[in-house]
């Protein structure tokens, strides 16, 4: 009787912790403009550290020594390794996003170019999700760009109102009044 009040107590605080830090996740996400898928991805992955964390401590509180509970996480883990995640590179992408979620200095909507020297990413971020980013190039093309390397190469910000190649070479004579009304519906869109 003395085991189960101190599980029940146990997931109790696991869940005051889950509800808690959700709250402080939500409040930085509102503070700092994140979309809601955003917020869902991270959040998923919060609970699931919590689940595990409290797990392991209920696992303990009733008496499993910590050689028994680590070797039936270790092997969890390497099995779910193998199956589902089957590379590194998956769990970095997904290690990234979290970094990206809370340190990322561009949003969704932001034009950037990617500093790559094989090949020209530039365009305008549509969505940031868990193990990538969407950025839509001039010329209409999604690109969906790893996060982990979002984070490796230099990411330059770009006028929200102009194309590559005009930041690039800049304005080439006397400015055209007669684009005016295409250039304000292209802000629009």
């Amino acid at each position: 009787m003395n085991k189960f009040l101190i599980v029940l107590l146990a997931v109790g605080v696991m869940f005051y912790l889950n509800r808690v830090l959700n709250t402080m996740l939500i409040n930085f996400a509102e503070k700092n403009q994140r979309s809601a898928l955003r917020v869902g991805y991270v959040r998923k992955s919060l609970n699931f550290g919590t689940l595990l964390l409290g797990f392991v401590l209920v696992c303990f509180f009733l008496g499993l020594g910590y050689h028994q509970v680590f070797i039936f996480i270790s092997s969890f883990l390497a099995v779910l390794g193998i199956a589902l995640i089957a590379q590194w590179s998956m769990l970095s992408h997904l290690t990234a996003g979290v970094i990206i979620f809370f340190a990322f200095p561009y949003g969704i909507g932001d034009r950037i170019r990617v500093v790559d020297k094989d090949d020209d990413i530039s365009g305008r971020i549509l969505e940031i999700a868990l193990f990538h980013v969407l950025i839509r190039r001039d010329d209409g093309t999604t690109v969906v760009y790893p996060n982990s390397m979002m984070l490796q190469k230099a990411v330059i910000k770009l006028a929200a109102n102009s194309s590559l190649a005009a930041q690039i070479d800049g304005p080439k004579g006397p400015p055209d009044l007669g684009a005016a009304p295409a250039l304000h519906k292209e802000l629009e869109d």
